[in-house]
């Protein structure tokens, strides 16, 4: 894993949105369903086309790492696939591996389950929607890995095993950047998807994704059944995203400074297929 990072600056627009009353106004509009809808299919068509090279520049996204286009339209670039080996996956069957590209906040859940996300608190419940398993992951670890726009949007499957049916939670699209957790309970709020896995090596776990401003699709590839370690399991479209991944206790061990960076307010930059963690089972 890279040095830990502190979250980048929030953008001006940002500040606005959230911190003026003239701007919380203009979000409750881009946070409701039909602005989404109608940017997510202005970015699915060929007009969006012009998008791609100016956000590649401002990105500095390293497009040797993908597989080349040409891309239709810029949905299409955004949720580029990486080149064949451009993400290996760490030959360890017990390695826990990172599921996407990120940057990787780490938590020990605590026994009265809230989990402390940056400058906002979420209860496991509120998380899963009041999804009863959320009480097998007492005393578990949440693991938080935040996508910003230049990473790969793809994301795979921790460990191989058997997964039951995605559930998707419906919510107002809010960004994942700092600004808005100082303001919102954003994955309380936002769209998110999530599906538990009875994995070989990691016990049970829960892999969801979580939307974000202008994100008005999560695209998970399958349904309940089999799945295969470093897989992919879908993608995100144009936005910023998250991916988190609940452990049981003593399902698995990461290095302790991982959370002491957190617990510093940093992030680990990681990507997908990285050995991040060993499992205990």
């Amino acid at each position: 894993m890279e040095k830990p990072v502190r979250p980048e600056k929030d953008g001006s627009l940002l500040t606005y949105l959230y911190g003026r009353r003239g701007g919380r106004l203009l979000l409750k509009l881009l946070c409701a369903k039909w602005p989404s809808r109608l940017a997510g299919a202005f970015l699915d068509s060929r007009l969006s086309a012009g998008l791609i090279g100016p956000f590649i520049r401002k990105n500095a996204v390293r497009t040797e790492e993908y597989e080349p286009g040409p891309y239709r339209s810029f949905n299409q670039f955004f949720c580029r696939r990486p080149r064949k080996g451009a993400r290996p996956v760490d030959a360890d069957p017990k390695a826990l591996i990172a599921p996407c590209d990120g940057l990787l906040s780490a938590y020990r859940v605590t026994k009265d389950l809230i989990l402390p996300v940056k400058q906002s608190q979420f209860s496991l419940p509120q998380l899963l929607f009041g999804d009863p398993v959320w009480r097998e992951f007492e005393e578990g670890l949440c693991l938080v890995f935040r996508l910003r726009v230049d990473h790969c949007h793809r994301y795979c499957y921790v460990d191989s095993g058997v997964k039951g049916d995605n559930f998707a939670i419906p919510g107002r699209l809010h960004t994942v950047r700092p600004v808005a957790l100082r303001r919102v309970p954003v994955f309380a709020e936002n769209a998110r998807e999530y599906t538990v896995i009875d994995t070989e090596h990691f016990g049970r776990v829960v892999q969801m994704e979580v939307g974000a401003m202008l994100v008005g699709r999560i695209c998970n590839r399958q349904g309940a059944g089999s799945v295969r370690r470093g897989r992919e399991k879908g993608c995100f479209l144009y936005g910023g995203s998250t991916v988190i991944l609940l452990l049981k206790r003593g399902a698995a061990a990461l290095p302790e400074e991982v959370f002491e960076s957190t617990r510093r307010g940093l992030e680990i930059p990681v990507r997908m297929g990285e050995r991040i963690g060993t499992s205990l089972l």
